[in-house]
């Protein structure tokens, strides 16, 4: 299918990949452009009741037969964007708007075409909300972490990282930084220098693939990361920083700052900051 350029999303913003439930059927998302992107093979899996690879088949097919219908409007509808696989590797894969699948939708004849549009709707909605009323989206995520066991400590470090990194995201954006690659690479630069591995790096010393990283820090890395953040916006205004190029400087300057007092830290405890420890449960390692 002709679409966009692939899109590599940032590593850590605004929840970048999100899983959904359909009737307990996974759907994958991807935060782009200010709204959802689902994956569509995963939809047409579910209005087929199909398997990937037989989803993915259809997929292919109706894409050459809605251009002879016509749908030019596709192209720029659906976006090739990464998300996780399976295999835990991260793959480019078609996505589309709220839009784009309702289009899609009316060209596979499903029983379950219409629970999937309420369903659709619903979702969009609990979005509209969020950005009506940001206390939402706060208390959301508030709630997922106490389902999963997180002491109010640790959720409150997590929420106040949160918000230093949306403050640095904010000025990468009025200094001519593009989301999505140039973020990863900003963010990668800073964490990096604080901890002596990359973000892809310290997932794995952790054991996780599709999972967000600061969702499995500790406390004393949550607050590592958010001196960086805090530390590389300060820097990148004192030196009113713009573009990638004076940004990497302001970003490895922020993340030196973070190291000097984690090693610091580590001289007085005796043990390392950076662990391999995460909240996945041993059994599913």
């Amino acid at each position: 299918m002709a679409t966009s350029k692939d899109i590599s999303p940032n590593n850590d913003t605004k929840p970048a990949h999100q899983d959904v439930l359909f009737e307990n059927v996974k759907v994958r998302r991807m935060w782009h452009e200010e709204q959802w992107y689902y994956s569509v093979v995963d939809v047409v899996g579910i209005l087929t009741e199909s398997e990937y690879q037989t989803a993915r088949k259809y997929w292919n097919k109706l894409t050459e037969r809605l251009k002879t219908e016509g749908v030019d409007q596709l192209v720029t509808i659906c976006h090739r964007l990464k998300l996780p696989s399976s295999d835990g590797k991260s793959y480019f894969t078609d996505c589309a708007n709220t839009k784009g699948l309702l289009r899609i939708i009316q060209s596979i004849p499903s029983k379950k075409a219409e629970p999937f549009k309420q369903w659709l709707a619903k979702v969009g909605h609990e979005r509209l909300q969020e950005i009506s009323d940001p206390a939402l989206a706060v208390d959301r995520a508030r709630d997922y972490w106490q389902q999963h066991g997180r002491s109010e400590k640790w959720i409150q470090q997590r929420m106040m990282g949160q918000e230093t990194r949306n403050k640095l995201t904010d000025y990468w954006k009025d200094h001519e930084i593009k989301e999505g690659e140039e973020f990863a690479i900003l963010t990668n630069i800073i964490h990096q220098e604080w901890t002596g591995l990359s973000v892809k790096n310290h997932k794995e010393l952790k054991g996780l693939s599709t999972q967000n990283l600061r969702d499995h820090m500790s406390e004393e890395e949550l607050i590592f990361t958010a001196l960086a953040e805090l530390s590389t916006r300060k820097i990148a205004e004192t030196e009113k920083a713009t573009g990638l190029s004076e940004n990497k400087v302001a970003a490895k300057k922020g993340g030196n700052v973070a190291k000097n007092a984690r090693v610091d830290l580590e001289k007085e405890i005796g043990k390392k900051v950076v662990s391999d420890h995460s909240f996945i449960p041993k059994k599913l390692k």
